[in-house]
This record gives C-alpha cells, sequence and structure tokens, in this order.
C-alpha cells in the first residue's frame, strides 16, 4: 500500500503509485482489520457541544461566580429571603441548560439527515456509507457536487475536474488523473472516477477546519459581541463603586456588621445583569429549535441573526426559483437534420455521463439509448464552458464528435439558430443547442467551428412557492438578484412569471471592475450567463458596496459565492460541497422556509435589544445609587430581598416574555450604541430619583428604626420608575403586553397589601406623606424620561 508522506498534501502535481485496493474496493475482512486497528474516519460530520461542554459553559461564568461568592456570604450572615437573588441565578443557569440541550438534540438530529453520504466500493458492490464509516484503502466513488471526504489518491477517473478553491484559494478546477493525490475539502465540478483513502481521521488535510467550521456555537455575532462588549464596561464600573460600597458601609457607618454586609451585596448584586446572557442564549436555541421545526438545519447558530440582517439575497434559478427536474417539450432539427437521427446520438450523449444534471436527465428520460451506439471518449459538463461532449461510435463503425450545450456559447454571433433560441428564450423556455464538432474532443477550442444539428428546448417548473416568498422580501425592503448560468433572456423570463420585473443581462458583458460591476448589480435584478468565479465576484462587489449579502444555490457552480456570502443557504437536494459551506440548510427543499428565517432572526435580534435596554438600567441606576451612597456616606438603601423582588417584577418576568415575541422589524445594526443611549439616561433617571426619595425619607422619618420605612419610601419609587422603563420597552402596546405589565403592577401591590409578605420583603410604607412625595418623584421620573429617550432619538440617531 503506498502512503504519502505528511508534508506532501498541497502537492498534487506529481502523480504517486496508484494504492493497490482492487477495482471491487475492499473486503467485508479488510474493513473490519482496518476497523480493529483504529483506521478510521472518525472525525465526526456535526461537533455539537456535549452535555458537559453546556452544563460547563452556561454554570462557570464570570458572573455566576461573582454572584455565587456574594450568595454563599448572604447564606451566612443574613435571613433566607436576602438570599433568593442566588436561588434565582440557578433557576437561570438551569433553564439556560435545557433549552441548550434541547437545540442541540434539534441540530444533531437534523444534521443526519443532511449528512453526507458517500459511495465506497466493497466486494464489488457500491454501497453508500456515512463518512464516519469510511476506513483507510476504501475505494470511494465521486461525480458532480460530491465533496471529497478524506485525503485520497485517484485510482479512476473520467474526465474528473476538482476545485481546490478552498483550501488553495486557486479558482480554476484541476483536471486529475490516475496518481494525483485529491484531498479532503476540495469537491468534484465535473466529471467522476474514484479515488483510494490514504488519510482517514484527524490525519486527513482540513479534517481539523471542518470540525471547527461546523461547530455548534453561540458566538461571532454582532448581538453576543456586543453583549460581551456592554459586559466588559460594566466590569469595569462595578469594581470601584462595589469598594467605596464596601468602605462606606464597612468603616465609615460602623454599621452592625451583618446588616452592613447584606447591604453591600444588596448594591452589587443588581449591577449585574445576569439574565442578559442567559436571555440571549435562550432565544438563539428556542429560534434552532422552531426552525428545526421546519426541516432548517441551522449550521452555525448566528446565521438566524446574519438572516435577519440581509438586504440583499442572492439567488440561483435552477433548483431555487424552478425545481431540479425538467421536461424535454420539442426537439427542433436544423439545416435538414434527420429526427430520428438526431434522436440516437442525444441518447447515445445521455448514457455517455454516468451521472447526468437536470438537462441531461430529462434528455435521458425523453430519449433512451438504442445501444447500437457506444461512447469512446467524453467531455463532462462544466459551468464554466457551458457545455458537454463526446465522442461516439454509431453502428456502422464510423465515429463523430458531439457538443451539448448553451446555443449561445457554441454558435457565432449571427447564426440564424440564435433567433429562434431568443424567441424560445423569451417564453421562458430552457433551449441546448446539439452540435457536430469538427475538431477532436480535447483540443482546447473543440468548439469552434461546430456545426448546429438541433434544439432541444426544455420546461422548468417553477416552485410553487417562489413568488410568495419574492414578494415577502420584497414587503421586507430586501433586494432579490437572480443569478443564473442559462441564459439571460430565459433566466428573465422565468424571473418575469415570478413577478420580478426588469431587463435581464448578460452577465459576460458586466464590467470587471468591483465598484463599476457593483453600480450594476444596484441598477438590475436578473442575470444570466454567469460563470462561478462571476457568482462569487458578484457578491464581493455588492459586499464591497456596503450590502449585506445571502446567497442561495444548490449546485457546485454555486460553492464559491456561498461560502463569500455574509449568509449561504443550500438546499438539502443539493451537492455535498454546497450543504458542506453553507450556514443554513433547507431540508426541505423548499425556498418558503427562508421568510421563516428571516423572521425568527428579527424575532431574536430585535427582542434583545428591547431585554438589553431593561437589565442594563438596571446596571446604571446601580452603580449610581452605590456612588451617590459613597458620597453622602450614608446606608445603602436597600437590602438583596428588595432589588430581587423590583428585578423578578420589572426585568425577568417581562423579558422572559418580551425576549420570546412575535417581532418583524427589520434588524439595524450598531447594537451597543442603540442600547446604551437608552439604559444611560434611563439609568440615571431612576438612580437619582430614587436617592432624592431616599434623602427626603432619611429627614422625613427619623430614629433607630427609621431605615426600614426609608427603605420602603426609596423601593416605591425605584419600582415605579422602573414600570415605566418597562411600559416604554414593551410599545407598541397588544393586549398580552398591557396584561403583563398590569400583571407585574398588581403583583407589587399585592406584595405591599399582605402582610407575610410584607414582613418576608422588608416592605411596609409609614404615614401618607412620604409614600406620595414618592409616587410624586417617580412620576415627575417618568415624566423626565418620556422627554429624554424623545430627546436621544432626535439627537442621536442610529
Amino acid at each position: 500500500m503506498t502512503h504519502i508522506d505528511a508534508g506532501a498534501e498541497l502537492d498534487p502535481v506529481h502523480p504517486v503509485p496508484v494504492p493497490s485496493t482492487p477495482s471491487t474496493g475492499l473486503t467485508a475482512a479488510d474493513v473490519a482489520e482496518r476497523v480493529a486497528r483504529g483506521q478510521v474516519n472518525d472525525v465526526p460530520v456535526r461537533s455539537s457541544r456535549s452535555l458537559a461542554e453546556i452544563v460547563r459553559a452556561n454554570v462557570f461564568t464570570r458572573f455566576n461566580a461573582i454572584i455565587g461568592v456574594l450568595w454563599l456570604v448572604m447564606l451566612v450572615v443574613a435571613p433566607i429571603q436576602d438570599s433568593l437573588f442566588g436561588f434565582v441565578i440557578l433557576a437561570n443557569t438551569g433553564i439556560g441548560i435545557i433549552q441548550e440541550w434541547r437545540a442541540k438534540k434539534t441540530l444533531d438530529s437534523l444534521a443526519v439527515i443532511g449528512e453526507a453520504r458517500p459511495t465506497v466500493r466493497r466486494d464489488g458492490d457500491a454501497v453508500e456509507i456515512g463518512t464516519s464509516e469510511i476506513v483507510l484503502d476504501d475505494l470511494i466513488e465521486i461525480g458532480p457536487g460530491d465533496k471529497i471526504v478524506v485525503d485520497g489518491v485517484c485510482a479512476e477517473t473520467d474526465g474528473l475536474e476538482i476545485d481546490e478553491s478552498l483550501l488553495t484559494g486557486e479558482a480554476d478546477p484541476v483536471v486529475k488523473h490516475p496518481g494525483d493525490r485529491v484531498m479532503s475539502g476540495s469537491f468534484v465540478v465535473a466529471g467522476g472516477g474514484a479515488f483510494v483513502a490514504t488519510k482517514v481521521g484527524r490525519e486527513a488535510y482540513a479534517a481539523q477546519l471542518a470540525e471547527e467550521a461546523s461547530r455548534f456555537t453561540l458566538v461571532h455575532s454582532e448581538l453576543r459581541t456586543g453583549i460581551s462588549t456592554i459586559l466588559k464596561y460594566v466590569t469595569w464600573m462595578m469594581v470601584p463603586a462595589a469598594i467605596g460600597l464596601v468602605i462606606t458601609q464597612l468603616v465609615v457607618k460602623n454599621n452592625n456588621v451583618k446588616d452592613a454586609v447584606a447591604r453591600t451585596v444588596g448594591g452589587i448584586v443588581p449591577m449585574v445583569p445576569e439574565g442578559l446572557v442567559l436571555l440571549t442564549s435562550v432565544a438563539f436555541a428556542i429560534g434552532v429549535i422552531r426552525l428545526g421545526r421546519k426541516q432548517c438545519l441551522v449550521q452555525e447558530l448566528p446565521a438566524i441573526e446574519g438572516l435577519a440582517r440581509i438586504d440583499t439575497v442572492c439567488l440561483d434559478k435552477t433548483g431555487t426559483l424552478t425545481e431540479g427536474g425538467m421536461d424535454v417539450t420539442e426537439l427542433r432539427p436544423l439545416g435538414g437534420s434527420d429526427e430520428t437521427y438526431v434522436r440516437k446520438v442525444l441518447g447515445a450523449l445521455g448514457e455517455s455521463d454516468p451521472r447526468p444534471n437536470a438537462s441531461l436527465q430529462a434528455i435521458i428520460d425523453a430519449y433512451p439509448d438504442s445501444e447500437e451506439w457506444r461512447c469512446v471518449e467524453s467531455l463532462p459538463f462544466s459551468s464554466a464552458r457551458k457545455y458537454s461532449g463526446a465522442t461516439l461510435s454509431e453502428a456502422d463503425g464510423e465515429n463523430s464528435t458531439w457538443l451539448l450545450g448553451a446555443p449561445d456559447v457554441l454558435l457565432t454571433d449571427g447564426d440564424p439558430a440564435l433567433a429562434e433560441t431568443e424567441r424560445l428564450n423569451e417564453q421562458g423556455l430552457r433551449v441546448l443547442l446539439l452540435a457536430r464538432a469538427v475538431r477532436d474532443l480535447d483540443d482546447t477550442d473543440v468548439a469552434k467551428g461546430a456545426h448546429a444539428t438541433a434544439l432541444v428546448v426544455l420546461e422548468q417548473r417553477l416552485r410553487p412557492d417562489a413568488a410568495d416568498t419574492l414578494r415577502y422580501f420584497a414587503e421586507q425592503n430586501v433586494h432579490a438578484k437572480v443569478i443564473s448560468g442559462d441564459n439571460a433572456v430565459s433566466v428573465g423570463a422565468v424571473a418575469a412569471k415570478l413577478g420580478l420585473n426588469g431587463a435581464a443581462v448578460d452577465a459576460r458583458r458586466l464590467p470587471v471592475e468591483r465598484t463599476e460591476m457593483a453600480d450594476a448589480l444596484d441598477r438590475a435584478t436578473v442575470f444570466g450567463r454567469v460563470t462561478p468565479q462571476q457568482k462569487r465576484d458578484m457578491v464581493g462587489a455588492l459586499q464591497h458596496h456596503g450590502h449585506t449579502v445571502a446567497m442561495t444555490g444548490d449546485g457546485v457552480n454555486d460553492v464559491l459565492a456561498l461560502k463569500d456570502a455574509d449568509i449561504g443557504v443550500s438546499m438539502g437536494s443539493g451537492s455535498e460541497a454546497t450543504r458542506a459551506v453553507a450556514q443554513i440548510v433547507l431540508l426541505n427543499n423548499s425556498f418558503a422556509t427562508l421568510p421563516s428565517v428571516v423572521a425568527e432572526g428579527r424575532r431574536v435580534i430585535g427582542n434583545i435589544t428591547r431585554v438589553a435596554t431593561l437589565f442594563l438600567v438596571k446596571t446604571v441606576y446601580s452603580v449610581l445609587l452605590a456612588l451617590l451612597v459613597v458620597c453622602w456616606q450614608v446606608e445603602y438603601p436597600f437590602l438583596p430581598r428588595h432589588l430581587t423582588l423590583l428585578s423578578t417584577l420589572t426585568i425577568g418576568v417581562p423579558a422572559f416574555f418580551l425576549a420570546l415575541a412575535p417581532n418583524t422589524e427589520r434588524a439595524r445594526p450598531h447594537f451597543v450604541r442603540r442600547v446604551m443611549r437608552y439604559s444611560i439616561p434611563g439609568g440615571v433617571v431612576a438612580g437619582v430619583a430614587t436617592f432624592v426619595t431616599y434623602l427626603l425619607a432619611r429627614h422625613h422619618y427619623t430614629g433607630p428604626d427609621a431605615l426600614p420605612a426609608q427603605t420602603s419610601a426609596a423601593t416605591l419609587t425605584l419600582f415605579l420608575i422602573s414600570m415605566w422603563v418597562l411600559a416604554i420597552i414593551a410599545r407598541p402596546y397588544t393586549w398580552w403586553r398591557v396584561a403583563l405589565v398590569a400583571a407585574m403592577g398588581v403583583a407589587f401591590l399585592f406584595v405591599l397589601a399582605v402582610p407575610a409578605l410584607q414582613d418576608f420583603f422588608a416592605l411596609k410604607l409609614v404615614g401618607v406623606t412620604m409614600p406620595w412625595t414618592a409616587v410624586g418623584i417617580a412620576v415627575l421620573g417618568a415624566a423626565a424620561l418620556e422627554l429624554l429617550w424623545k430627546w436621544v432619538d432626535h439627537r442621536f440617531p442610529v
């Protein structure tokens, strides 16, 4: 058995001896022997987080550590009601673990459905197996669209062309011959063959990259990066405020130690926006579960967010707007050609390709091979050249060379057949030209001088849901661009049937310079005769113009563009290569699922922006209160139980419902700026109003037992202003949002009205003057909040 040294993977030029695996493949005994030796492709197809990793990620966080230490302190020095915040954290963490575990199971089950199943030869039979079942020296068959899943050496080739651009950056396909190396991560664009696996598992080139690329992840999104940035700033604010609070409560006031510790902890705990990260994770996880029910596999979680941010979606026509299958509707012989003879040629051409594309399959169905002809040499179809070909040995022993492909590529300008093709294209029909070549098939200019023999007219089946989906994108102000390798007029006619109007542009006439190309792309909607490299260039040009681009496709000609787009969307029936590079796979092959993904992303982003403001208003007023207490050198007004109650009623419970509510608002950038521009003024108003009430209450209530009454008055002001923040965040109102806000208010009144709850939460309003003063200050604070936020909207638009 010949193996390749570890440093030679990227040298595909010099052939090596073909490994000694027989053409019938390995035997069952060979496979068992290699499995026993551990020579199995053990890299998981999908590397979702294990339960242990999920638990670790949710439990061992910076803020959980801070809260955990404070909780243990409170359990020792204070009543259990001052330790409620710790139980809330436990519940939050548990919810996060459960939801992510559910999302993991959904993803893993969907990944199995969409898993690539390569064909290997064993005991002389071709069988489909999972990628993890491949063993060293397996003989693996490949064809157009197949991804090379392990490293190997070609044993058989039939016009085999492999695209290694995802590994080397070189866009041109590489023609492979027996003895040439193939690398995992590349894919077949034309032809077919078989190769012997020489490196499997983690030894294979790009195996580690592939594993990392498909890992279940909650990172690398603007939303989560923004939240991390906010938490970093919060940490910086917390440290000096907490140190000052500790010194004030323990040293300056000489308080009872246990009470001082309790009030210090009460000041530190609300500074931590602990539920914000949890709610973001839960919102993403529930999004995955919801989309999973619609047979949508989200290979990277931020793709939900990313698709919600797109303003341009590039659509491949075949397989996306039209169904994969086609039907031959007419055969038009040209130049007096005999129709019976032409049918035999088409039948033999169909038989010459072991892996026909949709067009050729329609021809095979319409014109079965007569078995009188034999294929001598074949040229597989490729998206770059737009035609395929074969040299055929006819029944009388004569050889003839034929080409089948795009008329406008094979014919010269002015050929009468082009005018006929144009008329058919205008009806939305696809037209292929059968031409007899005068040059050998291996000639680099084989199409030159070819004689037009017949036109094959194909009808494409429109997806029934395509028009509604395009209408949805138009309503959402998302620009659709149809990018196809087919004739521009034909693509334009199909697009017009789906409601996309505008002249179709032949991509061969597009400018090469990126800025000029982007201008042309902005002006037009439909593009035909686009090469795979042009698709990639077009995505890049749109991005260069500031667009956020999604690309949909199902064929190998879409892979480069899918990889470069902000979001790549593949059909489940598409090639292995497209499924491997796409962030989202529509397993049910339904283009109509895309609006659901967009809507889910908008729900997540819009709602997290809402609830982040709630959490950070609390952080800002908590830090401000701590600083004011340090400056005035007074007791901190709240015990942990007070702020646990306020946080639960004005943030925790409402945020959970608001985070999962429907939201169709288009996602907007600058998450941190959008959140902080509301949180800072909101927190300042709440903190100042609460502290003013507290100082007035300290003047109004005197004596050794006055602190509980002072705390109750300050709590009332803070609750009312926090409720007003919630009421603003909940807009626009629906019946359930009004009910949610009202329910939180009724719950607080219930605490104030029930003696047992008054004692439990140490809340009792004393007299009439100070409670009404607290209400009046809260009303002024609410008015200031309304004016400030309107001023912020006007002065600092995002």
